[in-house]
């Protein structure tokens, strides 16, 4: 059975940092890239980090270019999303999913066919 596992989220002051991990079960990890996505309050899902099986690549969305670094250690079949300089607007449910994608990394919902419960992060001004 495939299992993702998103822990992490919690409340955290504006401009502090925070680490997601999503620990997955059921396959091959070293053949899955991973993304994460988000789903704040009132808004669409919005895919915003992602990293391909190998670790090799990895993509961010400009809301958190610099701000936010993923990385997997594939010894432990975890992701890891680094969140540092975090903003109000940060808060969000917080999802990791899997799938196997021929090149990288994709962070397009309908990519991924694997998904984790979501950790909530919760951003105070």
């Amino acid at each position: 059975e495939v299992q993702l596992q998103a822990s992490g989220g919690g409340l955290v002051q504006a401009g502090g940092p925070l680490t997601l991990s999503c620990v997955v079960s059921g396959f091959t990890f070293d053949d899955y890239a991973v993304g994460w996505f988000r789903r704040a309050p009132g808004k669409e899902r919005e895919g915003i980090s992602c990293i391909s099986s190998s670790g090799e690549n990895t993509y961010h969305a400009d809301s958190v270019k610099g701000r936010f670094t993923i990385s997997r250690d594939n010894a432990k079949n975890t992701v890891y999303l680094q969140m540092n300089s975090v903003k109000p607007e940060d808060t969000a449910l917080y999802y990791c999913a899997a799938d196997q994608f021929a090149f990288y990394c994709g962070t397009m919902s309908h990519e991924y066919n694997n998904w984790g419960q979501g950790t909530l992060v919760t951003v105070s001004s």
